[in-house]
């Protein structure tokens, strides 16, 4: 991979500030897309939301194509294609900002997603040059149809199927589909299908094509503004020239694109964080109780507080994941007509990133709106106030791009298969924390060394589960979530001090003093937990002596002087309270 780190390496070797990308790092470029996307959410987007969440028929068709003249679908598409072919770090950019209009969010997202990457990346040149620059303008507008009524987070189970005509012209699909996005509007349709009965595999599949309907809209909790239907085929022809990819590969398609699917998912999360965040922070300001604005009191300042931290600590990751998938593709030859399977293969690469990213964004935002309607108090529940519809539409975050239960269960079990392949280093891992904790030169105190702490944490939970349960590790998912949760923490944690100590190197200690407050205030929150969640781990895999020596191992591991985080959230609380909004 010429030199780049390898997916989930963070746990094993250090990482040096310089090589992480940091929202302070955007160009000039980077800095007018910021512009640009953020102004048409808030100019052309949130001004319509009450159309939007009425259904109005053709909006969210005018709203793409207005998204498409500013060049904010095709990001992902090359020029050749129509598209405006930007750096990851633009479309994560765009991701966010997309974030803050709800359920549009979904409507582009599903357009320029899952709804054309699998064209993008598995695609022939006869299937881009066809569907692409309509994609890019919204005139052709797509949707993904992989989910199914009893298949649910067991895609591979799918009952769709496709047979292939007697002339080989083309392939009858029978089968349905449910929850799909953008289905009363869509123009294509990526399906998944088993050919012969046991040949996954995916197809576009044109909405107009005969024997292909759609339900009634579904009757959703939140993002109503977007279109979610099932989709029904009835021996619909797709042609032989519409299958993508290869027959039999429709997972490799699939998996694939819920990479980066899991990703963009984490930018939308933390545009709508601070979308939740500004408007607790405004409300607080305004609202008065026993005659003081309540943004003076020390529990509404605790919660303004906990969101920041929250928020500054998943912009910190996703942006620099955004980094590693960029390093990835510069280094990468995707000019050849398998261009697009090459750039999936490198996503493919940080398919764990993309993972914690999900599932710590998507668990952030949910508290960020819990407590963003809390603050409101009574008129948080009122549909009078914004905070209200936020609440309700980011519940689906955390079940779509695969359950964060499904993710979570993916981050050690593909750490375990990578490490089978000789690709993961964890048994030199092992030995090397045994022999530190060995030697009696462990020293926790301090912003590195906890972060440190973390992913040893990790490391001795992880080396005793597989003593005691080897290969059959996978079939304890209580064990593995806690050993999920421990590895994104130690990502979190470690991305906010990455990009504290680059920011305190390049700007001075005056203009970095509130990322290293945001920093800190989390690490030494967070810290206590994961010691918590070890110590569940290891009792449930020893008792007796074997659970006190284990237990003891653990806490010389987490051995440090707490530090004042009351102090520290009040001067984060007072930077929001005085700005009205998330600032770092």
């Amino acid at each position: 991979m010429n030199g780049l780190p390898k997916g989930g390496s963070f746990l094993f070797q250090q990482t040096l500030p310089q090589d992480i990308f940091t929202p302070e790092d955007f160009s000039l470029e980077h800095k007018m897309i910021y512009r640009t996307a953020a102004g048409f959410v808030t100019d052309s987007v949130l001004t319509r939301m009450d159309e939007l969440e009425a259904k109005q028929e053709g909006l969210n068709r005018e709203l793409l194509q207005a998204a498409g003249e500013l060049g904010l679908n095709g990001a992902d598409i090359a020029e050749e294609y129509g598209g405006t072919e930007m750096d990851k770090i633009s479309t994560t950019i765009i991701a966010e900002c997309m974030g803050r209009s709800g359920s549009f969010a979904m409507t582009q997202g599903g357009q320029t997603g899952i709804g054309s990457m699998p064209i993008v990346m598995f695609g022939t040149h006869e299937q881009k040059q066809k569907y692409l620059p309509g994609i890019a303008t919204g005139e052709i507008i797509g949707a993904y149809a992989l989910t199914e009524p009893g298949a649910g987070s067991d895609a591979l189970s799918a009952k769709t199927s496709a047979v292939l005509s007697s002339d080989g012209k083309y392939y009858l699909l029978n089968g349905t589909k449910q929850f799909i996005t953008n289905s009363a509007m869509a123009d294509i349709f990526i399906v998944y299908a088993k050919i012969d009965g046991d040949k996954f595999s995916a197809f576009i599949v044109e909405a107009a094509s005969e024997g292909l309907s759609t339900g009634a809209e579904e009757k959703k909790m939140g993002i109503k503004g977007s279109s979610t239907r099932s989709v029904s085929f009835e021996d619909v022809k797709v042609p032989v020239e519409n299958l993508l990819f290869t027959t039999g590969r429709g997972h490799i398609v699939a998996f694939n694109i819920l990479n980066l699917g899991r990703y963009k998912l984490a930018a939308n999360s933390l545009g709508n964080a601070k979308f939740a965040l500004e408007l607790a922070a405004t409300y607080a300001n305004e609202r008065k109780q026993f005659g003081s604005p309540i943004a003076g009191f020390g529990l509404i300042k605790e919660k303004l507080a906990e969101m920041a931290m929250k928020i500054y600590v998943m912009e910190s990751m996703v942006y620099r994941t955004g980094g590693l998938l960029e390093n990835m593709m510069n280094s990468l030859d995707t000019s050849g007509e398998d261009g697009g399977q090459v750039a999936a293969q490198g996503i493919e690469e940080y398919a764990l990133e993309c993972s914690m990213n999900k599932v710590f964004a998507t668990e952030a935002l949910a508290y960020t709106v819990d407590e963003g309607v809390q603050i409101h108090g009574g008129y948080g529940f009122s549909a009078e106030y914004t905070i209200e519809r936020l609440y309700r539409d980011a519940r689906i975050y955390r079940i779509f791009e695969g359950t964060n239960e499904i993710n979570r269960v993916l981050i050690p079990t593909t750490m375990l298969r990578r490490a089978a392949k000789g690709d993961f280093p964890l048994q030199e891992a092992f030995a090397r924390l045994k022999e530190t904790m060995a030697s009696g030169s462990l020293s926790r105190d301090g912003e590195d060394g906890l972060v440190q702490a973390a992913k040893d944490i990790f490391l001795l939970t992880l080396d005793i589960a597989l003593q005691k349960y080897g290969k059959e590790l996978p079939k304890h998912q209580e064990i593995l979530g806690k050993q999920a949760d421990l590895a994104i923490q130690a990502f979190a944690m470690e991305s906010a001090w990455l990009r504290a100590k680059k920011a305190l190197a390049k700007e001075g200690e005056a203009q970095a003093k509130l990322k290293l407050t945001l920093a800190k205030a989390y690490i030494y929150a967070t810290i206590g937990r994961l010691e918590y969640s070890a110590q569940e781990i290891l009792a449930a895999l020893a008792e007796g002596k074997e659970l006190a020596d284990n237990l003891e191992n653990l806490h010389r591991l987490t051995r440090y002087t707490p530090q004042n985080t009351v102090a520290l959230r009040r001067e984060i609380a007072a930077a929001i309270s005085e700005n009205g909004r998330y600032v770092v």
